[in-house]
């Protein structure tokens, strides 16, 4: 898989893909990000990649012309399954969209900053919108980072057990029950036996009947419909 991701701050995006797994993926050659600098796309001395909104209004627009530069640049050099807009009025991204990315060859990704995008932006190139949530970040940058870690985590061979992502929350419909490790007892705490007993058949029951109690505790929307 090959991520390439548009920005006008490219320095936010350095640290999350130059370490653990999403670095690890790319080290086994699994997976590929590539930040894009817009500004490197904007004409004139100043590089200008925002402008004032016509009609009036507070903040600035990210303008059309350096996003459609840089977006046919990177479509003349291979074919993209997805150019993703991350956007706070966006589909809101869960585990079902990410195993559904997963699957994907190549994504753009377009982070929004200031007041957004020219709306011709989306027309004309946008394939997704995307959000991770109603809330407003100061730019796509963290957004698109966090989606991109949702879906390379997932390709085949980046965990180091092919089970870890398959027993994650969401993955079927519930939250994850409890984990734990040693030691087995702290300060009178102890781990629930049935997890020391090795017997494979009862831990899995157990588990489940973990992650069914937490959802109701915790996300009781999750099992609407479902007969738990």
């Amino acid at each position: 898989m090959r991520i390439d991701i548009i920005t006008v701050v490219p320095g936010l995006l350095e640290g999350p893909f130059s370490h653990s797994i999403l670095k690890r993926a790319e080290d086994k050659g699994l997976a590929m990000v590539r930040i894009h600098n817009l500004r490197d796309y904007a004409s004139g001395k100043q590089k200008q990649v925002d402008d004032y909104a016509f009609g009036g209004g507070a903040g600035m627009v990210m303008m059309i012309e350096p996003i459609a530069k840089c977006i046919d640049a990177l479509k003349s050099e291979r074919d993209y399954d997805e150019v993703i807009y991350m956007t706070p009025d966006g589909e809101t991204f869960n585990q079902k969209m990410a195993n559904e990315l997963s699957l994907k060859g190549n994504l753009i990704i377009l982070c929004g900053h200031y007041k957004g995008v020219d709306e011709r932006v989306r027309e004309k190139f946008i394939t997704r919108e995307i959000s991770v949530g109603d809330f407003v970040l100061s730019g796509g940058e963290l957004a698109a980072a966090v989606v991109a870690d949702a879906v390379i985590r997932l390709i085949p061979g980046v965990l180091n057990d092919e089970t870890s992502a398959l027993t994650d929350s969401f993955q079927d419909g519930l939250l994850a029950p409890p984990v734990y490790t040693r030691p087995a007892e702290y300060e009178g705490m102890k781990v629930p036996e049935v997890l020391l007993s090795g017997h494979q058949a009862k831990i899995e029951i157990w588990r489940f009947d973990a992650s069914v109690r937490r959802t109701k505790e915790r996300r009781p929307d999750l099992l609407e419909g479902k007969d738990f």
